[in-house]
């Protein structure tokens, strides 16, 4: 359900109430487009410092207009002829693209942060003529599997960037196998743990918690976090999994939740769905500790690490007299977080609903940045691009972030003068004393925002669509300066 989305409410009576006892976290944002592709890809091996060049100057066009074609986003013919050569070079992949921005992430100052990992998928159609893609959805298209881990801070949700990345192709289920056999090969769920791997240990004084939907709910995944040295919360996917309560003594985890006493209860205010009104949920929350046995099927690698049973903590979340008709909310939590009081389940709830997130990146990508509708006819120059876009949608979900981290600093200190300059133009106003989070309003009305009373803050859609006016405007004003 998407309740996970919206803020809590307040807390019932007789229950600890909340507070915020930390520091917000904040993000350095780059806003100039030139220097921010520099940063980002500046450092990119792509065989030849040339395309190296060329990587930051396609990505300078990408991101001032993001939804574009590649004819749309370059200034000429000669500019969209090497940028389609720049992708068909051996050297030009995915990896080669994002790796540089991965490690920039994971470089992070001291602090707690969370990794939020999914898998979506890129579909092309199909009908479209594209050599090197794999099945997608039931098997009627045809495109990539994409897995993302997306790092925000703990505690203020900045967005800091893309920890790791995988991306590949489906591949059939071999016939008639059997537990076993599937036990010893390699299969899609793996990817939770390469990426894992991939991101490998946090830096000293840096904490990292994975959280991770029910698809990375397999005793393989909690080897390599612990492995990697890293926290997690992990939506359960089993409820009647063995889960061992006492030496010797294993029971489904459903049972053993029902004999846990309620640590607490809250409120929560829940949006209209297909299936359900909107309406304000009384949720019961329990938690305790279980031990992960191993699986009788072990593979390679689970005999290879030699982990037995995992301790960790688990917390179920409960609606209490759901409406007649709407099914209950309800979901299960796996941390290696300790809970000892009500206030540290209620973190790991706060943990667990910052992983819309990642969704939210993944709508930047296809949306935002419409990675599905571009036209190349070779699978890998689309595995490169979508490395690049990757990218750029992390600044798209950026954009709504530095309003909220700095609103009221001056917008002059951190926005470069042109861009002022061509808000006012645009806006038809004058803006003296113009805040950030005033200058972020003003941009998202040039994408479609009406700023009401009750319209609370802009989203990042509004916010790329007044960015792409901006950026052109920007880039007119500066041309007329420097040709009069």
């Amino acid at each position: 359900m998407r309740c996970v989305r919206q803020r809590r409410g307040d807390w019932l009576p007789g229950t600890e109430k909340r507070q915020h006892d930390w520091e917000e976290g904040t993000v350095e944002f780059t806003l100039d487009s030139a220097q921010w592709a520099k940063e980002q890809f500046g450092d990119c091996l792509l065989g030849d410092k040339r395309r190296t060049r060329r990587a930051v100057a396609y990505a300078k066009q990408v991101v001032e207009n993001p939804s574009g074609s590649m004819p749309e986003q370059t200034e000429d013919w000669n500019d969209c002829k090497a940028a389609y050569r720049l992708f068909g070079q051996q050297d030009v992949t995915f990896e080669a693209l994002a790796r540089p921005h991965w490690q920039r992430t994971r470089n992070c100052p001291a602090g707690e942060y969370l990794l939020l990992g999914d898998t979506t998928e890129l579909d092309y159609g199909k009908y479209r003529q594209v050599k090197g893609l794999g099945p997608t959805g039931n098997g009627g298209g045809q495109g990539f599997l994409l897995h993302s881990a997306l790092m925000v801070a703990a505690q203020s949700e900045a967005i800091v960037g893309l920890a790791g990345q995988e991306i590949f192709l489906r591949r059939p289920r071999p016939r008639n196998e059997s537990r076993y056999d599937r036990s010893q090969r390699s299969k899609e769920s793996d990817v939770w743990g390469r990426v894992i791997d991939e991101i490998a240990c946090p830096p000293e004084s840096v904490t990292w918690t994975h959280v991770l939907d029910r698809g990375a709910d397999n005793f393989e995944v909690y080897c390599h976090l612990l492995q990697n040295q890293c926290a997690w919360v992990v939506r359960a996917r089993h409820l009647n999994r063995l889960v061992q309560i006492a030496e010797k003594t294993q029971v489904p985890l459903f049972e053993h939740l029902a004999t846990l006493p309620i640590a607490g209860t809250y409120e929560l205010k829940l949006r209209a769905c297909q299936k359900s009104p909107a309406r304000t949920a009384r949720l019961a929350v329990r938690m305790g500790q279980v031990g992960l046995p191993q699986p009788k099927l072990r593979s390679p690698y689970v005999r290879r690490c030699g982990i037995g049973t995992i301790t960790m903590d688990v917390v179920e979340v409960r609606e209490i007299n759901p409406p007649r008709g709407v099914a209950a909310l309800h979901w299960v939590l796996y941390t290696s977080h300790r809970m000892t009081l009500f206030k540290d389940a209620w973190r790991i709830i706060e943990y667990y609903e910052k992983r819309w997130l990642i969704e939210e990146f993944h709508k930047a990508l296809k949306t935002g940045c419409r990675a599905e509708e571009r036209q190349y006819a070779v699978g890998k120059r689309l595995a490169a691009l979508a490395g690049l876009l990757s990218v750029v949608a992390v600044r798209l979900l950026q954009l709504k972030a530095v309003a909220r981290d700095q609103p009221d600093c001056p917008a002059q200190r951190v926005i470069p003068r042109l861009w002022l300059r061509a808000l006012q133009i645009l806006r038809k106003r004058s803006l003296p004393h113009c805040t950030v989070r005033q200058f972020y309003r003003h941009l998202a009305a040039l994408g479609g925002f009406l700023g009401r009373k009750n319209d609370g803050e802009p989203g990042w859609i509004v916010l790329w669509r007044g960015f792409d006016k901006l950026a052109l405007a920007s880039k007119v004003l500066e041309n007329a300066q420097k040709y009069g």
